[in-house]
């Protein structure tokens, strides 16, 4: 058992979990006190690894989420916030603004919906009729569309490697967490694979797919458990088919957003995601199987209230997983011109949803307390557009604890 020693702290704030979140979380607390010794465990031998490089790169507008909700205004701030940080630093990035076409006539309703929700949240939206969509993307077609200006793209990889810059903060990359010894009088240590311990006086957990398992290690009962969805991707063989951005009209009753198409700052297109269950929390295809991790998704009961639930859905989903002609239909709805020699496969990304034991879907941005630790339970897309106002609010917390602490 790794223990605690009064007077032996190895750094002030012990981060765990190198994504995009993890380090905007360093980057604050050192921008707001500076000198506060920070170090922050990544598993993997880089930065970025998961969640926030196996994406499409978008930076969202916030049109989508709930008015007064973390996630709206989070990334209505951050997705100015990230232009500005990618400009300052040199970072690749574009602000192309998005189409969101309705292909039926059921999804007018709801396109409605997206426009006065997008005003609420403080952001324009110009209506489209079917001619104006193609004054944008002549290949699209659609019933109508809105067109959101603030939507960009950038890399946000590049955005985690400078922020670990200039943060100043300590990164140890190669150091998965396997023990957590927490004494609420004391503060916290860390024993990682590789036999480091690390003493630290208030500890962050930002580890995404792996996040509700670094609670338990705290003795924190997260009240959660994620659930990995693996989101597939194509690649357009013929990128000249898509000038920017183009998303179907989302259902409201699910986190994702629908198959999309997505002009990246290579100039590259990608088409996707679905939305599968995976196998394993890092399960990027079928044949990544890990027991354990699946045992734990299925002895969650939340896991079955959502396939009781969304049953019609998700047969949906995993009917384009197996099926290049079925995905190639769902892209079709929006660009009838593509072929299925079009469709290229991609690498999948893993998104980290957070579900209740009655089988919610975690909406919107989850931050938890427990005694010297701050706890990011959810914290999917769009987090990295969001990364720097959730920094910002995490790492707040952080120093009243740290104040608290004496």
């Amino acid at each position: 058992m790794v223990q605690v020693r009064a007077g032996a702290y190895d750094c002030d704030v012990l981060v765990i979990g190198g994504g995009i979140v993890g380090l905007s979380t360093a980057y604050a607390i050192t921008r707001a006190t500076p000198g506060t010794r920070v170090i922050v465990l990544e598993k993997e031998p880089g930065p970025a690894r998961h969640q926030t490089g196996r994406n499409s790169g978008v930076i969202h507008s916030g049109i989508y989420y709930r008015p007064g909700s973390l996630k709206a205004q989070y990334a209505v701030r951050g997705a100015a916030e990230m232009v500005k940080f990618c400009a300052e630093y040199g970072i690749a990035h574009a602000v192309t603004g998005k189409l969101i076409v309705a292909t039926e006539r059921e999804e007018l309703p709801r396109l409605h919906g997206l426009v006065q929700r997008g005003r609420e949240n403080g952001i324009p939206v110009r209506e489209l009729g079917p001619s104006q969509i193609t004054e944008y993307e002549p290949e699209v077609r659609g019933l109508a569309a809105i067109h959101v200006g603030t939507t960009g793209v950038c890399d946000f990889v590049g955005v985690a490697r400078e922020l670990a810059r200039a943060s100043g903060a300590e990164i140890r990359y190669g150091a998965r967490v396997v023990r957590v010894d927490r004494r609420p009088e004391r503060g916290v240590a860390v024993l990682t694979a590789g036999g480091d311990v690390v003493r630290a006086r208030v500890l962050v957990n930002c580890a995404g797919l792996h996040c509700d398992e670094v609670a338990r290690l705290t003795g924190d009962e997260p009240e959660v458990r994620i659930v990995p969805f693996r989101g597939e991707y194509y690649e357009l063989a013929r990128p000249e088919l898509v000038r920017g951005l183009v998303y179907p009209v989302p259902d409201p009753a699910f986190p994702f957003l629908g198959v999309h198409l997505t002009r990246g700052i290579d100039g590259g297109v990608h088409i996707g995601p679905n939305a599968v269950p995976a196998l394993a929390r890092e399960g990027y295809g079928w044949g990544v199987v890990r027991p354990r991790e699946l045992a734990g998704t299925l002895a969650w009961p939340g896991s079955w209230a959502i396939a009781r639930r969304h049953w019609r859905y998700g047969a949906g989903e995993l009917r384009r997983s197996v099926s290049k002609g079925a995905f190639l239909e769902a892209v079709r709805r929006l660009l009838p011109g593509v072929e299925a020699g079009d469709l290229v496969r991609a690498p999948a990304g893993v998104r980290a949803q957070a579900v209740l034991r009655d089988g919610t879907l975690v909406d919107d941005f989850l931050i938890r307390e427990g005694a010297r630790a701050v706890h990011v339970l959810n914290a999917p897309s769009p987090a990295a557009t969001a990364s720097l106002p959730i920094g910002r609010e995490v790492g707040r917390r952080v120093l009243e604890m740290l104040a608290a602490a004496g």
